[in-house]
């Protein structure tokens, strides 16, 4: 099944997107070729460029203060695994700690990186970073993977705690949802939200083989799904069929 998901508001977009690049360096990153680094390196400025919104760090430590103070709550509820619940708080608290421990704007020890900044003022260039352009980026790039890797580790290094955090709220948010088997009639789906309850993620797994797309739009009163097949010249139309697939709402 391929999962897709989409986010309710800005916030959680941004969380995402951010997701995603982190994903896309972790994975880069663990390769080895020359062309697998250069990316990855171009993976990290793009995390720098969403990361740099001046509220981001403070709307995080919001949100993990929050899901704490909620967790904490439940303590003394019947039925509850105590234990879980202290890992969860822990886990927290971790993320939280971390993240306020970081001075500054997110990614502050790279931008004062006076040689990071010069391959990234001209690598949006196209074939800005050759050889004759940045001579000690090329040099850099012929070093041993060993070496390239311990170098981009020991860049992202200060925006780890920015990662942990996503992990652990997008996480958080995820567990939230309980799956429930729907059917779009003749491609579409329509759900109308309760009043009362804010979302702030779909989630909805489809079987890859039936070869079909979906265009999620929604807000706090209502979401609509509609699945899509591409013809032979990458135009998509709505599928005519009845189609089942699973939907998860996260609160």
């Amino acid at each position: 099944m391929v999962l897709y998901e989409y986010p309710f508001n800005e916030s959680i977009r941004t969380m995402l997107r951010l997701e995603h690049l982190f994903d896309r360096f972790g994975a880069l990153m663990a390769r080895e070729t020359t062309l697998d680094h250069h990316f990855a390196l171009v993976t990290l400025f793009e995390i720098l460029d969403v990361a740099s919104r001046a509220d981001l760090k403070s709307d995080l430590l919001k949100e993990l203060d929050k899901h704490k103070a909620q967790f904490n709550s439940y303590r003394g509820s019947p039925g509850l695994d105590e234990s879980r619940l202290d890992e969860v708080v822990a886990r927290i608290d971790g993320a939280f700690q971390r993240l306020n421990a970081v001075s500054g704007k997110t990614g502050v020890a790279l931008t004062s990186n006076d040689w990071l900044m010069s391959i990234r003022s001209r690598i949006s260039i196209p074939g800005g970073t050759c050889e004759f352009d940045l001579p000690a980026y090329y040099h850099w790039q012929q070093l041993l993977p060993v070496r390239r890797r311990k170098d981009l580790m020991s860049w992202a290094q200060s925006l780890m705690p920015l990662a942990e955090a996503l992990q652990v709220l997008l996480g958080l948010l995820r567990d939230a949802g309980s799956p429930h088997k729907v059917a779009a009639t003749a491609g579409q789906f329509q759900q109308s939200l309760p009043a009362g309850r804010v979302y702030q993620l779909l989630r909805m797994r489809l079987d890859p083989s039936l070869g079909l797309i979906p265009e999620i739009s929604g807000h706090r009163l209502m979401v609509s799904i509609r699945l899509m097949r591409q013809d032979e010249e990458g135009r998509l139309k709505l599928a005519a069929e009845d189609t089942g697939f699973e939907l998860t709402l996260c609160a």
